[in-house]
């Protein structure tokens, strides 16, 4: 199944690319794709996924179609054909 895939703001600079998406196996968790981008990108390691709480880390924000996936199943989200997810850091500010 075809995934697309984007990071945004500080984790696009430390990747070093924006679009990150793919083709996957049908059943693929959202989960699998953020530990996957951690292993690919080193700098992105540990600023994705908590493994001890197994959620998003810190304040990323993981979205599926527009949706967080805090609001869905978390990382066992499971993704289908067609699917944007969107990685993003919380953001800020006054």
């Amino acid at each position: 199944m075809q995934v697309d895939c984007k990071l945004f703001g500080p984790f696009r600079d430390d990747a070093g690319v924006e679009d990150v998406g793919g083709e996957y196996d049908a059943g693929t968790t959202v989960g699998e794709i953020l530990r996957e981008l951690e292993a690919e990108y080193p700098s992105l390691d540990g600023q994705l996924v908590d493994e001890s709480a197994d959620t998003t880390a810190g304040s990323t924000v993981v979205t599926i179609n527009e949706k967080n996936v805090k609001h869905l199943d978390g990382l066992g989200t499971k993704l289908e054909d067609d699917d944007v997810v969107r990685i993003v850091p919380s953001v800020y500010g006054g």
